[in-house]
């Protein structure tokens, strides 16, 4: 655990938080002092393994399940936090999935799906977490702010993706409910931000890189020279829930190694 926490005393709950990036941003608000709910829909041995992870760093954690994309369950997981930690203080929503197909063969269940979950998931979750922070108000022991959000959003916020529409769709909308979200609330003294990933190597896009000849493609795309990992998803969280962030707000952090920057130009398209 880092000597001099930032988050020391506040309550995180971390959406899709057995796997991947939100397993890394789990990991990540542990050792900066945080108490840690590992939310998961499936495999709770692997969320139970994360929880262990956190307590062996000297960390505190509990994993929960709930569907992010059912109100109800959604209540209960906030309930469950709260009986274990009392409150919450941040919330890094990021529970997605993709589904992809060409366009003209997509199904509408695959389509809802992937906006239940990526889109509708992080409203409902926000504003169980919006509620909380309102009820409470700022703790200054705590944090300067009265709670924080991020909305683990995707380069796809910005970026057309051919053969993903309904993904790159919600994250979209991830992008506008979170403006919309910061422009109400800032005034209440609730923070919400996003962060953006390019290609992290985790196993939602393993495709994209468990061959060499697969990774030399994705490359070409990313200035920086180097596939993202979890981690780095995992630090910029940390700052984004610190105060050391506090008056960054209503905005899209991209961690992305470049690839916003259009790399196809760079000699001139």
């Amino acid at each position: 655990m880092n000597p001099n926490p930032k988050l020391k005393g506040q309550s995180a709950l971390v959406t899709g938080a057995n796997s991947g990036i939100g397993l890394a941003v789990a990991v990540a608000l542990a050792n900066d002092g945080a108490n840690v709910v590992v939310n998961y829909v499936t495999h709770p041995e692997v969320a139970d393994d994360v929880v262990k992870q956190i307590e062996n760093n000297g960390g505190n954690a509990v994993a929960i399940k709930a569907d992010v994309s059912n109100e109800a369950e959604v209540h209960t997981m906030f309930q469950q936090m709260y009986d274990k930690y009392g409150t919450i203080d941040i919330l890094v929503n990021n529970a997605g999935i993709q589904k992809d197909s060409s366009f003209e063969n997509m199904s509408l269940a695959d389509w809802q799906l992937v906006l239940n979950v990526n889109l509708t998931g992080q409203f409902l979750c926000a504003r169980e977490a919006v509620r909380e922070f309102l009820r409470r108000g700022i703790v200054k022991e705590r944090s300067i702010a009265a709670g924080k959000i991020i909305c683990i959003s995707s380069v796809h916020e910005v970026i057309p993706w051919a053969g993903h529409v309904n993904y790159a769709t919600s994250k979209g909308g991830i992008n506008m409910m979170m403006k919309s979200m910061s422009q109400e609330l800032a005034p209440k003294k609730i923070r919400i931000n996003s962060i953006g990933p390019g290609a992290i190597q985790t196993p939602i896009n393993k495709q994209a890189w468990e061959t060499k000849e697969a990774l030399d493609s994705l490359l070409t795309l990313i200035p920086y020279g180097r596939i993202g990992q979890p981690e780095d998803i995992g630090k910029a969280a940390v700052w984004l829930a610190s105060d050391e962030s506090d008056y960054v707000n209503g905005t899209t952090l991209f961690v992305d190694g470049g690839m916003l920057l259009y790399p196809g130009f760079s000699t001139n398209g």
